[in-house]
């Protein structure tokens, strides 16, 4: 029997090599999200201004930690993690013989998206040959929801974290301590200042001049625009635009 699996994801592994390393602790300095309590998060790896250069759900893996990413950016948030190491005794690689899995429902037992429980639920399980891709009905599914992901919508250092939706997706905490752009990101919070949000529109509707990329087969585009050009019919019922209150 064939298992519904997204083939546009990939796992990095963090693994401690040292029975005295703590992965957690480490990946918790650099990432937007806790990640030493309830898991899978949603978290984000910034630059030092605040701005978006990776996004992932984090599972937990024994001693160390999951990342289910996007599969073409795997490498890269591997080698920029790999950066902020240095001398630690921690693995960072990609485990290709993980996959990760995905149907619109819930009640089966996996795990609840921790972004929007409409998006379903997802597990990590060895790959198979047998496995059926979904990734189609992933992104028509999350689309129609209006929620964004990866580096086409979100943008490689372009976007501020709280303007990709992270307060309302529950992909920040603003008591866990500094990481990588907490600075910017805890300033915008309390100075109630996300004056752009990122959108899933119509594409008919869509600001070439705002839009990030466009899905001509699904009438959808992903535009960035500023709060009060977000139409009303533009706004899931997730999204709050009175400011960026955490949760």
């Amino acid at each position: 029997m064939s298992s519904p699996r997204l083939f546009d994801r990939a796992l990095v592994r963090l693994a401690p090599d040292s029975p005295d390393e703590d992965v957690a602790a480490f990946l918790q300095g650099l990432v937007t999200n806790d990640v030493t309590g309830t898991l899978p998060v949603w978290a984000a790896l910034l630059s030092p201004q605040g701005k978006v250069l990776f996004d992932f759900i984090v599972w937990p893996d024994g001693d160390g930690l999951l990342l289910d990413c996007e599969a073409e950016a795997a490498d890269a948030l591997a080698k920029r993690l790999s950066l902020y190491r240095l001398r630690r005794k921690i693995r960072i690689v990609r485990a290709d013989d993980l996959g990760v899995y995905w149907q619109g429902h819930t009640g089966d037992g996996a795990a609840e998206d921790p972004r929007l429980r409409a998006l379903g639920q997802r597990w990590i399980a060895p790959v198979s040959d047998d496995d059926a891709a979904v990734d189609a009905a992933w992104l028509a599914h999350r689309l129609k929801l209006g929620v964004a992901e990866g580096r086409a919508e979100l943008g490689s250092d372009q976007t501020l974290w709280l303007e990709c939706n992270a307060v309302d997706l529950h992909g920040v905490s603003f008591t866990k301590g500094c990481y990588v752009g907490q600075e910017n990101t805890a300033r915008m919070n309390w100075r109630q200042k996300v004056n752009r949000r990122l959108v899933v529109v119509p594409l008919d509707k869509s600001d070439p001049a705002r839009q990030r990329i466009a899905y001509p087969d699904l009438g959808l585009a992903v535009d960035h625009l500023r709060v009060e050009d977000i139409a009303p019919a533009s706004t899931p019922r997730w999204m709050a635009l009175d400011g960026a209150d955490s949760a």
